[in-house]
């Protein structure tokens, strides 16, 4: 378990990130997938779901032993708060309500929020647009990891504790590398997250609070709908710098694994990402793409070329190479 990665730096490059380019491409070709723009009425109500049975089950979950409440939370409570996560991300591109009503967006966000235990939905907003627009910049881009945790990280075992402790890289490593100040709405966020929580102590009880925060932590590490952390960025292939996967995770988590097609079209929800690419298929199809977020969180541990180095990266626009 501690073979070392065989790589020592990022993968440092010079040219723009490659979806803003094969998106103009795309629709010149093909303009019909400006139709797809748009939020998905549909949305709303699936992701609302979701939020409903979290809260119903945490009466279910109040009066279990320890050992089958964690474990609930990983197998069901932790995917529903993936699922939300991802939810939020949905809603980050102002899919939920389209861009014409923000802070419909902005509201729902809170309401998705809710069981994920840790106000996060302005504060991804903040810094994954920036993931987008500026993809592999060393400083703006905090989906990257930082220099130290692939220096601490570079064997085989360091990989195995790295990825069980994404979910805290996550949340630290943007205030870390790009802070910001907190806004009026994060501190709207923060508000309306604790007295939730608040809330589900005093009504339901500590065990319920923790079954949601503990689903959150454990479904951003070691499992199966985590892989997507690694599989959409991290680079298998040299020169490819996101990645596609197109298996049967994607109906719970709103497609997020369609990921160059998100890219290249964000404004498309997650619903027509999949028609994106049955009217595009030329220009995904020849892409390296997995097939398994499991065999991703595998490969990544076990291949001694991947690792946390194994990411595109760009020097910050002003700075000298």
């Amino acid at each position: 378990m501690g073979q070392k990665v065989s790589r020592t730096d990022f993968e440092w490059v010079y040219t723009e990130e490659p979806h803003a380019s094969r998106r103009k491409i795309i629709l010149e070709k093909y303009p019909q997938i400006k139709k797809l723009f748009g939020h998905d009425p549909n949305f709303k109500w699936i992701a609302g779901s979701m939020v409903l049975i979290q809260i119903l089950t945490l009466f279910v979950v109040k009066d279990l032993s320890w050992p089958w409440l964690i474990a609930l939370a990983y197998c069901f409570g932790g995917i529903l708060n993936h699922s939300l996560m991802l939810a939020v991300h949905e809603i980050s591109h102002n899919l939920a309500f389209g861009h014409g009503r923000p802070m419909h967006n902005r509201i729902f966000g809170f309401v998705c929020n809710l069981p994920i235990g840790l106000p996060m939905s302005i504060s991804f907003k903040k810094y994954h647009l920036e993931h987008h627009r500026y993809q592999g910049d060393e400083v703006i881009d905090t989906d990257i990891p930082t220099l130290m945790e692939a220096k601490l990280f570079d064997t085989t075992f360091g990989k195995f504790i790295w990825v069980c402790l994404q979910p805290f890289f996550y949340i630290f490593r943007p205030l870390v590398i790009n802070p910001k100040p907190p806004t009026r709405l994060e501190i709207i966020n923060t508000i309306v997250q604790l007295s939730f929580n608040a809330a589900v102590v005093y009504f339901v009880g500590w065990k319920a609070m923790a079954y949601l925060v503990i689903g959150s932590i454990l479904a951003m590490g070691l499992h199966p709908v985590a892989g997507h952390f690694i599989s959409e960025h991290y680079m298998f292939a040299k020169g490819f710098e996101t990645y596609s996967y197109y298996g049967p995770l994607n109906w719970i988590t709103f497609n997020v694994g369609y990921h160059n097609e998100h890219h290249d079209f964000p404004s498309v929800p997650g619903s027509r990402l999949p028609e994106v690419k049955r009217i595009a298929k030329e220009f995904y199809d020849t892409m390296p793409q997995h097939t398994s977020w499991t065999r991703v969180l595998y490969d990544f541990v076990m291949d001694p070329t991947v690792g946390p180095y194994a990411r595109v990266k760009r020097k910050q626009r002003g700075l000298a190479s």
